[in-house]
Parts: structure tokens; sequence; C-alpha cells
């Protein structure tokens, strides 16, 4: 029997907590270690605990997105993403915090936002969720942000959004937050147009 495509989604699950215990208290997030009863065995895992985090596809009237490539050390490369940053002002929400981290990453505002996706990063590791936004009618912020450490160097690219698409396709570009968000405005794009 097939499943009805609406009834489509990740379910909740709440095991039965044995104990768990702070076992790096970090800077930016933590480690846990749960143990918890699960299918009648006790298993124990760590993970980060993750603030959670927004970010945002930035398209222009010519549907070329912004990308920021900036370093990142644990993967050792100047990646190709979009503008995100953590949830880390109390009780902000995430369209909120993406709205300010395209102004502090790229000098841009929008007047049109919507919602494309929400995505666990990494669910055998973290238990970060990433909220992606479209975001359109963009114009400059005056000012600008000052920036420091891996984002002193920021590079800002406008980028036909079927070339970034491409280049996920081909495993060019392997950031994660902007595979997903630009393959979802993508698929925007073309419901858009095709009136579904």
């Amino acid at each position: 029997m097939a499943t009805d495509p609406a009834a489509l989604r990740d379910e909740p699950f709440t095991p039965e907590a044995v104990s768990s215990e702070l076992v790096f208290d970090g800077k930016v997030w933590d480690v846990r270690r749960d143990t918890f009863g699960y299918n009648g065995d006790e298993l124990v895992r760590e993970y980060v605990a993750h603030t959670g985090a927004a970010a945002v596809v930035a398209m222009d009237e010519d549907d070329r997105v912004l990308l920021i490539q900036q370093y990142r050390h644990p993967i050792r490369y100047r990646d190709w993403e979009i503008p995100a940053g953590l949830l880390d002002v109390s009780g902000e929400p995430p369209e909120h915090a993406a709205r300010r981290e395209l102004a502090e990453e790229a000098d841009i505002a929008a007047t049109e936002w919507s919602a494309l996706a929400s995505v666990f990063t990494t669910p055998g590791g973290n238990d970060e969720v990433v909220h992606i936004f479209l975001a359109r009618g963009l114009s400059p912020v005056p000012g600008g942000y000052v920036r420091g450490a891996e984002e002193a160097d920021i590079r800002v690219e406008w980028v036909p959004i079927a070339d970034v698409v491409t280049a996920v396709l081909q495993g060019r570009m392997r950031n994660g937050i902007l595979s997903v968000g630009v393959l979802a405005a993508a698929e925007h794009l073309r419901r858009a147009a095709s009136g579904v």
C-alpha cells in the first residue's frame, strides 16, 4: 500500500531516558552523553547539542544567488555557502536571524521573505536544525558590517541559480546548507513558473 504523500514526515520519538550528562561545555555548543532505553537495549550516544541556525538564499531579479566563500577550519576548505548563522539570541525567530545574517555577512536587506526548508544537518552526530529562507527584493544596507576572524576575507559572488545547481550536482560545491537551499529555491522557481 502506497503512503499518502501528505503523510510523509519525520516522526518525533522520546526514548526512555536513563541519564544525560554534559561531556564538554563549549564556547558555541556543547557535547552531551545520553544513556537511554531503545528496543530493549540500553544505548549510549554522544552528540553535539546545537543552538540551531538560520540561512538565506538571497536571489536578485535576474535569478542570481548571493554566495559567500569563507574558510572553514574543520574541513580545511574555503567553501561556498549561503549566508547563515546561529540562533544564538534567546527567543529570536529564525527569520529574524536570517535577516541579521544577510546584513552582517553581505550588507544586504530584503523585502520579500519565504520559508524554503528546515533540515537536520547531521542527525547522527548533532541536534542542529537549520531553517532556510528565500529572500527577494534585495537592496544594499548602508554602512556595512565590520567582519573579523574567518569572516574578515569573505568573498561575495552573484551566480546564476542554474550554475549553482550544476556545481552542486557535479560535486564542486558540497556545503549541505547551500545544496539544500539552492535546490529548494530552484524547485520553488520551477513550481512558480508552472503554476503549481
